[in-house]
């Protein structure tokens, strides 16, 4: 059985003008059962609760273990707010979308990429874990709807193909892409990460978190990178971006999506990390976000400010210890 992707309205209206299908995707039944885990390592938000995944680190960047509720001050918009909820716990059930560049910039790392994120998900995935995987280039497509099998999952990277020609048509899993017009098309990063949270991710709970591995080099996108970081808090979802690039592509220049991408991080409460061409680069990174996702507190409070008016408002974790928080810098207060 399939659906179609959910359509905010902005998405509707760009749908009217292009006069053409977004992705599909396949409802599957793992889906169905992340939104049915065991309350007792899984928050049930409600709509009067905000909740927050986030890494304590030293001076080093070193992860910080071992802190309790009462070492955490947290604060909405300047004003101090009371902590309901706190958990230390690493082994929370996560929601992981792999996003995977396959313009032609990327032609000589996606091998690389291949073969390392498949080990990653091995690694990383237990039981009642989730993961998919989206590729995008000149359109984004779904490669792997959610599911907890990890061969599934490397079956959908291997077949992923470097594409700099015209967009895929129906046939595929999801049957289709986002539509595009005007000038070229190159990378569709930010409405990949825009689709990827706001209709894959939005709908589940617990950790939730994409993993992008790319030059961090959009080109033809219909969402701005705001929307694609507005998308990414709204859905509760973490950013992190692996700058995978290949200079000789750039004629030795290198790559100057940089900024955009550690903004996007930055706000979402993820990093970015830099590994250029390099295998055992790509691999230490993988083990340090790894270490992140199972190293994460999680807090959950009452915010004083009731109002769900859709705005955005700020939040300050501090520590006793003063600490470095990771940790995304706000929400939008929408009713849920």
């Amino acid at each position: 059985m399939t659906r179609s992707f959910p359509r905010c309205s902005t998405f509707l209206a760009l749908l009217a003008v292009l006069l053409c299908c977004g992705i599909a995707l396949a409802q599957s039944s793992t889906s169905q059962d992340s939104q049915e885990q065991d309350q007792s390592t899984t928050f049930k938000v409600s709509v009067d609760v905000v909740q927050l995944f986030f890494n304590v680190k030293d001076k080093h960047n070193g992860l910080i273990g071992g802190l309790k509720k009462e070492d955490f001050q947290l604060f909405e918009d300047g004003k101090p707010q009371t902590l309901k909820y706190f958990t230390a716990e690493s082994d929370l059930p996560l929601t992981l979308g792999i996003m995977i560049d396959t313009s032609g910039s990327q032609t000589r790392v996606l091998g690389m990429e291949k073969e390392v994120g498949a080990s990653f998900l091995k690694q990383i995935l237990r039981e009642k874990d989730l993961a998919f995987v989206i590729n995008f280039d000149i359109s984004v497509e779904l490669a792997q709807d959610l599911t907890n099998s990890v061969q599934r999952l490397r079956k959908a990277l291997d077949e992923t193909r470097i594409n700099i020609g015209r967009p895929n048509g129906p046939g595929g899993l999801g049957g289709g892409t986002i539509p595009t017009q005007g000038p070229p098309k190159g990378t569709l990063l930010y409405d990949a990460v825009y689709l990827a949270s706001h209709d894959m991710l939005s709908h589940e709970v617990g950790r939730k978190a994409l993993i992008l591995l790319t030059d961090g080099q959009d080109q033809g996108s219909r969402y701005r990178v705001h929307d694609a970081i507005e998308a990414a808090q709204k859905a509760d979802t973490i950013c992190y971006v692996l700058l995978v690039e290949d200079r000789g592509f750039y004629g030795g220049g290198g790559y100057f999506g940089e900024g955009d991408m550690k903004k996007m991080t930055a706000e979402t409460g993820g990093r970015v990390i830099d590994v250029g061409n390099r295998p055992e680069k790509l691999r230490q990174a993988f083990d340090e976000i790894s270490n992140e996702l199972r190293s994460q507190y999680s807090i959950g409070y009452t915010p004083t400010n009731v109002a769900r008016d859709g705005g955005f408002r700020h939040i300050e974790i501090k520590t006793k210890d003063g600490y470095k928080i990771q940790s995304r810098n706000g929400y939008y207060a929408v009713s849920r």
